[in-house]
């Protein structure tokens, strides 16, 4: 009888966990859908239920998005950005997280402390801040050399992306540097090699799963993140979210539904695309990484 009952209840648990997988996936689904359907009508078809399948494939409303709507300059913005920013942020993090993973020193702790609290952060709550830092540090600049450039520049922009996704990313590459043996590191000095050699040649090599897991997850935040690029950015030089949100308002009082919605799947492709094809290591990267604290 009990062992009945525990397996009747193990179905009943399975059966809520599919049913609960199978509406988030379905909550998910048809938004996503549903977008990348709109973003092939024409203007007419949105007068009539929202839920009708497209005539055809209009296209230009792609094509006016790039031209009209300057989203393929903006694309091209987020691009830099977003490389750039990833770029700065591996250099940077991933010999901080070794170190402070492998090695005890003083201030050490009290490095990995401070680390621990910028997870708690909001990084929202803090742009004004830093608007005014450099706003004044261009202020400065201006009245020592003619021209400041800390604001509406796109290399301070990925700069200030970097900075803002450390404590994260030393995080969990720390923890991933944790939990691997010492052995490896003994067998390379025992062959000659020296730290930095060891770090890049044998340990961060071995770290690929959780830096794969860094470079998606910081990727998404960098690609679509609004609030501190329209803080910093106020001139032309705009990321894709910025000029997703002015094409929206704009397309709104003109009634251009296709191309707004076109817009949204431009945001959208490269992310969903990164994701697909990293899917598997995501999950590896943060597994093995959360094996040791």
């Amino acid at each position: 009888m009990k062992e009945q009952k525990s397996m009747s209840a193990e179905k009943l648990y399975r059966l809520f966990v599919y049913i609960a997988l199978i509406t988030l996936a379905i909550s998910i689904i048809i938004p996503v859908g549903w977008v990348f359907l709109a973003s092939i009508k024409q203007n007419s078809e949105f007068y009539g239920s929202p839920w009708t399948m497209p005539r055809g494939f209009y296209f230009q409303n792609f094509i006016d998005a790039f031209e009209k709507a300057n989203m393929g300059t903006y694309m091209l913005n987020s691009l830099f950005v977003t490389a750039l920013a990833l770029l700065i942020l591996l250099v940077v993090a991933l010999p901080a997280a070794y170190v402070l993973a492998r090695y005890t020193f003083r201030g050490s702790k009290l490095i990995n402390l401070l680390f621990k609290a910028g997870l708690f952060i909001n990084v929202n709550y803090i742009v004004v801040p830093i608007f005014l830092m450099l706003l004044d540090s261009d202020k400065f600049l201006t009245e020592q050399f003619g021209k400041g450039f800390l604001l509406d520049n796109l290399f301070v922009l990925a700069v200030v992306y970097a900075a803002t996704a450390l404590p994260f990313t030393i995080y969990l590459l720390s923890s991933y540097f944790q939990s691997l043996p010492s052995t490896y590191e003994e067998a390379a000095l025992v062959d000659g090699a020296g730290y930095f050699k060891t770090m890049i040649r044998i340990m961060i090599p071995m770290a690929r799963p959780s830096i794969i897991t860094i470079i998606l997850f910081n990727f998404l935040a960098f690609w679509n993140e609004y609030i501190i690029a329209l803080t910093l950015i106020p001139g032309p030089n705009k990321t894709l979210p910025v000029g997703l949100m002015n094409l929206m308002a704009a397309q709104k009082s003109a009634a251009n539904y296709g191309q707004m919605y076109a817009g949204m799947v431009l945001v959208m492709l490269p992310t969903l695309i990164l994701y697909i094809l990293v899917q598997k290591k995501i999950t590896q990267g943060m597994t093995l990484g959360g094996l040791k604290d």
